[in-house]
């Protein structure tokens, strides 16, 4: 293996676990690591694995907040005690982790020499080029997505080394697949790097725990930051022709958030296709990155979202060509803290270069676009981002644009999202819903497809909104057999 010329379906699966569930290693464990499995049972998989959860907001930043970690520190410019400072935090977590998953052991010992190597290393090397960039022929901003991707890879190697350790001192035999590039002569092209590591195992007899993280020429990065380890999770899926993609969560994909909802009234979707699960990245709540999807749509592997602490559930099936045997909703989903950017320019009337410019400017700025709309003379973009980063959007366009008027609203997104909603009536008994729940709707959404409809609605409004729309599109139509989930 890996053998992609074969178009002969493997008898392996490809099984992502995420960071909040590698917390949980414990019960991992016991469910779907070992759990009663034995012999060949163990085998036929390979697993990929994150940092334990929160591991990556103390090395980069933390994702909502964007309070600065390690790299945070380092990328300011801030003095070498701070960024340092921040390095021994994470060093005693990972330490701490350790102590948690095997006391007083041998095996502790070999996983705190093991992190402790990374660690120091990294720390010298960042040393090193703050050393090197104070002369002028070299800056560190030349350096710095190397640095974060360097950073980032500690968290992954850090649980992979462990997961391998706790599975052979329980009699797996286990094997590390680190993709990192630690003491690597130079970085490969990414398939090259997943083919080269993965090249002689025995899946019927070993069990390949690989790092979320893959350093390789392309930089992945560059392109989906923090969303490296669904790529490295798909490539390798659709290399050795997987029989199947797994994602581990913490949770089931359901109708809707069950703490806001309440547990007694979600159910597990169970079947929908690679059309939601694109919505739903796009809200945040991501079954899988949409680039990641591709390679799997288009290999025909399906893609099965499980709970990783009900291992006997089976999931939601995710595949291209399923749709709903009836139109329905089949979940409510949304976000919250969302920055709606309204400019308005009566020169914009008939004049497209200005959304064209517009797009470019917050794609420069590298701030995400979740939805838009427009009339004859405004352009409203709904923005996920930190609050410099917009005000700095809101700023140049209005240095831009002097005629224009910009302004900022604080929102949320509620969505109702289906593989087919063509459902008569749908549109004015969401409204009636929201309504009802005295929500004022700021603005509405729905696309010709059908697949998505979008409330825009006061961020305060966002849970009571999620519920209304869950309660009339979903609990009601579950009582009259119109539901979807299974």
């Amino acid at each position: 293996m890996p053998e992609s010329e074969n178009t002969q379906t493997a008898l392996h699966s490809v099984e992502k676990i995420g960071g909040t569930s590698m917390s949980r290693f414990t019960e991992l464990m016991d469910t779907i690591l070992i759990g009663d499995r034995s012999g060949e049972d163990l085998y036929q998989r390979i697993f990929v694995v994150s940092a334990y959860g929160g591991m990556t907001n103390l090395l980069l930043e933390h994702k909502k907040t964007g309070e600065p970690g390690v790299y945070g520190r380092f990328a300011n410019g801030e003095q070498e005690q701070s960024w340092h400072e921040s390095l021994d935090k994470v060093r005693d977590e990972m330490l701490a982790m350790n102590r948690a998953l095997f006391g007083d052991s041998t095996a502790r010992a070999k996983a705190d020499g093991f992190i402790s190597e990374r660690i120091e290393g990294a720390r010298s090397c960042m040393d090193n080029l703050q050393a090197l960039c104070r002369y002028g022929h070299f800056q560190l901003t030349d350096h710095l997505l190397r640095v974060r991707e360097m950073l980032a890879a500690i968290g992954e190697t850090h649980s992979a080394f462990n997961t391998v350790l706790a599975l052979n001192e329980s009699g797996v035999k286990a094997r590390l697949v680190d993709l990192s590039g630690w003491h690597e002569p130079e970085p490969l092209a990414f398939e090259e790097m997943l083919t080269r590591h993965l090249e002689g195992i025995d899946l019927a007899t070993e069990l390949p725990i690989v790092t979320g993280y893959t350093h390789c020429k392309e930089g992945l990065m560059k392109t989906f930051d923090r969303g490296y380890s669904e790529m490295t999770f798909s490539k390798i899926a659709t290399l050795t022709n997987a029989r199947e993609a797994v994602i581990h969560k913490e949770f089931h994909l359901s109708t809707a958030d069950p703490g806001i909802v309440g547990l007694d009234n979600i159910v597990t979707i169970g079947r929908t296709n690679y059309d939601v699960a694109d919505q739903l990245s796009n809200l945040g709540m991501e079954a899988i990155h949409p680039k990641a999807a591709k390679g799997l749509r288009e290999q025909g592997i399906e893609l099965r979202i499980k709970n990783a602490f009900e291992p006997d559930h089976s999931g939601t099936l995710i595949s291209q060509d399923y749709c709903s045997a009836e139109p329905c909703v089949e979940i409510i989903a949304g976000r919250s803290g969302v920055l709606a950017l309204e400019v308005f320019d009566q020169d914009m009337l008939g004049d497209i270069t200005y959304e064209i410019e517009l797009l470019q400017l917050l794609k420069e700025l590298k701030v995400y676009v979740i939805a838009r709309d427009s009339d004859a003379n405004s352009q409203t973009y709904y923005l996920s981002g930190t609050r410099k980063i917009i005000n700095r959007a809101v700023r140049l366009i209005g240095e831009k644009y002097s005629a224009a008027e910009v302004q900022l609203h604080r929102v949320a997104i509620v969505s109702a999202i289906g593989s087919d909603m063509k459902v008569p009536g749908i549109l004015a008994k969401a409204v009636s819903a929201l309504s009802a729940a005295d929500i004022s709707v700021q603005a509405l959404h729905q696309s010709v497809r059908q697949v998505e409809m979008q409330a825009i609605v006061r961020e305060q409004d966002y849970e009571n909104a999620v519920r209304a729309l869950h309660h009339a599109l979903i609990e009601k139509e579950e009582h009259g057999d119109v539901i979807c989930a299974a």
